[in-house]
């Protein structure tokens, strides 16, 4: 894989910082009498409506219900727009650690980010909890023992749509996949699904992140027929991608398969061009009492948008780490991340989950069908909710796995 000058940059950086670690020392209690959680994710640009502000909301509320402190050390809450470019990110990790005393990261980078941070994260010993970066490679052959990934990955979430639509004899697909890490792991995963159930891939072009004209790219798929066309991005250029297909109507002869659709996407793409697509999600807010209750207080912090799949993560994964500083009174970050890997996630949108020793969040996750707009009754009543499929099946197994902290168990 050819790497940007940007990310050889972040490298630098980070190759550079690592020979001033300091040796590891065992922490007592919690440090600088301060509990400080950063967010950092895409701010302002294509993917700050996956996760950004909304995320935010997400750990203050988080915060906010854990009454702003532990064990009566306050929390406080530091957030940082990374412009998707690595060598920011990086630069931003190392800032956080080495001199405002951060102890944990929420992370919703692109992938290649989060692959600096993720090395900056593991030589300081500080939690890195990503709730929104959709790369398989963190809980397999990159995985890191202060990492967790709490939402989606391109392993997981492509699995039951493939399944679905081979066994209907959608068997010949054609890939528009964004231009680095994320996307390619995303077609590459999605790729093995479609050869293993008898299908093909006919072809793929690449896009730049933040692409606003697809039509090059969707005629050149048009054009290949193939019987599905998979969208391996996601934020405004999914947006864009899908809005562009419609226009052209390939939606008339041919599939298209969204990998990475979440909910605040439906809703400003709108339900006409999307109706009756079939997704895979690990949350859907109108699922339970819990979930709604949570999805009305949101609303009422974040201008009236629900949570998506990456902000409810968020609450979930911030939660649980303030709980295990509250068990084990430290913010030592192996302290913790023992704690949490050792205490089942029970929050409003999961019960008695597990983290496995990869740091894989083993949550259930979702089949959906997108309802059509005589279907929705009332705002965001967008999916019919149709499976459940149990965390084993979804995630990748632990046989298939090449991360050495799941062969030292």
């Amino acid at each position: 894989m050819r790497l940007s000058a940007a990310y050889l940059a972040a490298m630098a950086i980070l190759s550079g910082a690592i020979a001033f670690a300091a040796s590891p020392v065992l922490a007592q209690g919690i440090s600088g009498d301060v509990i400080k959680i950063g967010v950092m994710n895409d701010q302002t640009g294509p993917y700050s409506d996956n996760c950004g502000p909304g995320s935010v909301v997400a750990a203050r509320m988080a915060i906010s219900d854990f009454g702003g402190a532990v064990n009566g050390k306050k929390i406080e809450l530091v957030v940082a727009d990374d412009q998707n470019k690595p060598d920011i990110g990086v630069s931003i990790a190392l800032r956080w650690l080495d001199n405002e005393g951060v102890d944990a990261i929420v992370g919703c980078s692109a992938s290649s980010i989060a692959l600096g941070v993720q090395d900056v994260m593991k030589s300081r010993k500080k939690p890195y909890l990503l709730a929104g970066t959709a790369a398989s490679v963190f809980t397999n052959e990159k995985c890191s023992p202060m990492t967790t990934q709490w939402a989606m990955d391109t392993y997981a979430l492509p699995k039951a749509t493939v399944k679905s639509l081979v066994a209907r004899g959608l068997d010949t697909w054609f890939f528009v996949t964004v231009d680095y890490s994320f996307g390619k792991a995303w077609q590459a995963d999605t790729t093995n699904f479609i050869k293993a159930g008898g299908g093909e891939v006919v072809g793929s072009v690449l896009h730049p992140l933040n692409s606003s004209d697809f039509s090059s790219f969707l005629l050149t798929a048009q054009s290949s027929g193939a019987k599905v066309i998979a969208l391996a991005n996601s934020g405004s250029d999914f947006a864009n991608a899908m809005k562009q297909a419609q226009e052209f109507g390939l939606t008339q002869k041919q599939q298209l398969a969204p990998l990475g659709l979440m909910i605040n996407q439906t809703h400003s793409i709108g339900l006409q061009p999307l109706q009756n697509v079939r997704l895979t999600t690990p949350f859907y807010w109108d699922m339970t009492d819990e979930t709604r209750a949570f999805a009305k207080r949101y609303q009422a912090a974040f201008n009236g948008r629900v949570p998506n799949e990456a902000q409810a993560s968020t609450y979930s994964a911030v939660t649980h780490y303030l709980k295990a500083i509250a068990a084990t009174q430290t913010d030592d970050g192996e302290a913790v991340m023992r704690q949490m890997k050792t205490t089942p996630i029970d929050d409003f949108e999961m019960k008695s989950v597990s983290i496995r020793a990869d740091g894989q969040v083993m949550r259930p996750l979702y089949g959906a069908r997108i309802k059509t707009s005589a279907e929705s009754k009332y705002p965001y009543d967008y999916y019919e909710i149709t499976d459940t499929i149990p965390a084993e099946d979804a995630w990748r197994p632990a046989s298939e796995s090449t991360c050495d902290l799941l062969k030292t168990q």
